[in-house]
């Protein structure tokens, strides 16, 4: 189980330590320390919950139903293009500076941008579900190599929401939020 578990933790860590729109938003809400807790246990269990699916066949799931891999890369597509514009606009606008808990959303709002960000992003789903399920295939352990996929998104979401209030001095110069916006759009 250790070997499983091991293989699925460093699997994990390589597939989101890249600083997308979902990262981005864990970040902002760890630097204005705004709903930290729920956002990083939302972005944790739905990983969790993609890592099942894929592990338990979602992918053979999509391969099976004509044109559900088609819609989903078109949906996720646009939503993508239209967040990557908003990140864009933001860089060209000029990076607002933040200070902890300057301008932060209900926690309602904070929760449902977490959602979409994670559930409508295409890649989450290429990843977590199918690049994932087809690795785990190759254990015979598939239920620790999971657990330790799992166990890897919730040290990086909650070492990233936690850990963005030492970033908050350099994130405090309206370039690094242009940087990190432009590298997101």
């Amino acid at each position: 189980m250790v070997e499983a578990a091991f293989a699925g933790f460093a699997l994990g860590v390589s597939l989101i330590l890249a600083i997308g729109a979902q990262n981005a938003f864990v970040l902002r809400q760890g630097v204005r320390r705004s709903h930290v807790f729920a956002v990083c246990l939302t972005c944790a269990l739905s990983d969790a919950l993609l890592i099942a699916a894929g592990v338990a066949g979602f992918g053979t799931l999509a391969e099976a139903v004509p044109g559900l891999e088609v819609w989903m890369r078109l949906f996720g597509a646009a939503f993508l293009i239209w967040y990557g514009a908003r990140a864009f606009l933001s860089a060209w606008r000029g990076g607002q500076a933040m200070s902890p808990g300057g301008e932060a959303q209900s926690l309602r709002a904070a929760l449902l941008t977490c959602l979409a960000l994670t559930w409508l992003n295409p890649h989450v789903y290429l990843d977590t579900v199918v690049l994932l399920g087809n690795i785990a295939s190759q254990y015979d352990d598939k239920r620790g190599f999971a657990l330790g996929a799992m166990t890897a998104s919730f040290v990086f979401f909650f070492s990233l929401g936690y850990g963005a209030r030492m970033l908050a001095p350099v994130f405090a110069r309206p370039a690094a939020w242009r940087a990190l916006d432009t590298g997101v759009g």
